[in-house]
């Protein structure tokens, strides 16, 4: 008579992406913030309680009350209708900006890394070289030259993206051109080219999506901070960074001017912050294996 072998149990296979997605807390919370961003730029492509340009002297430096939920500024602009429209402007920024740097630093990334040679090193060291001109710095140099706006702060900022973005994908794509699909692309006579646009980059996508939601934070913190020194968004265009530098004046006679832009660029930097250390725990095999 046989001997039955007992049915081995099968291993268990590893929880699904939104099924860790809401086991991390932090994710789950900068993806509540960074929706709320953008749903409050959304809305105020449509509506805001009153026009963020019309100005009611009379009605100046009011506190918050059922006609003005957030109270008025110094030129009886609704406070509510300029942090709506602060945010369209925080997020037109970080977008353009972000791509700019995403764009041009991922392509110059995977040259290097498909080239090596002189040319990683000549791309390296014009990344090195873009270090030493952060954002501010950049946007002043284009002031001094172009005059001060929007435009010339999302190029100072996107200039500023440019290499960090060529370094990360530089050293992440080196580690994918090592691996052994890759030799094997290479034997079968595939270009680099080729290789580069089926193999690598798709292999790196993770790396480049976490990268740039921490860098959208960054750029909206910049632009504030552009703004909040007068290089940035130019009146009457409402920015959280101008709506600051207008509030420090009135501290002590109006505190709530200055309160409600800075916990908005707090909440805003926080929720892309945490939304992209939750992404990068999510799209990390390794931490995903742990998990």
């Amino acid at each position: 008579m046989n001997a039955t072998l007992p049915a081995t149990a099968a291993p268990p296979r590893p929880p699904g992406f939104w099924r860790r997605a809401l086991a991390n807390r932090g994710f789950m919370i900068g993806a509540v913030l960074t929706l709320l961003l953008l749903a409050t730029a959304l809305l105020s492509l449509v509506w805001t309680p009153y026009s963020p340009y019309e100005m009611n002297l009379p009605g100046k430096l009011q506190p918050p009350n059922a006609t003005h939920w957030l109270g008025t500024d110094p030129y009886g602009r609704d406070v509510a209708s300029l942090l709506l429209m602060g945010a369209r402007a925080s997020i037109m920024v970080g977008v353009i900006a972000v791509g700019i740097g995403l764009v041009v630093g991922t392509a110059l990334g995977l040259l290097a890394a498909a080239r090596r040679g002189w040319v990683e090193e000549a791309i390296m060291r014009l990344a090195d070289f873009g270090f030493a001109f952060p954002a501010i710095l950049s946007a002043i140099m284009l002031t001094a030259v172009f005059g001060a706006g929007m435009v010339n702060a999302i190029i100072a900022i996107g200039i500023y993206n440019i290499p960090t973005f060529a370094r990360i994908t530089r050293a992440s794509a080196n580690a994918i051109w090592s691996r052994e699909f890759v030799l094997a692309a290479r034997a079968c006579g595939k270009g680099g080219l080729s290789i580069t646009m089926e193999h690598v980059l798709p292999n790196i996508t993770s790396v480049l999506i976490v990268q740039a939601t921490i860098r959208f934070a960054i750029a909206i913190l910049a632009e504030a901070a552009l703004s909040y020194l007068g290089l940035g968004t130019q009146p009457p265009q409402p920015s959280w960074g101008r709506m600051l530098s207008e509030a420090q004046t009135l501290l002590f006679q109006a505190p709530l001017l200055a309160v409600f832009p800075g916990v908005a660029i707090a909440l805003a930097v926080m929720g892309l912050n945490l939304l992209g250390d939750g992404l990068r725990d999510l799209l990390d095999p390794r931490l995903a294996r742990k998990r």
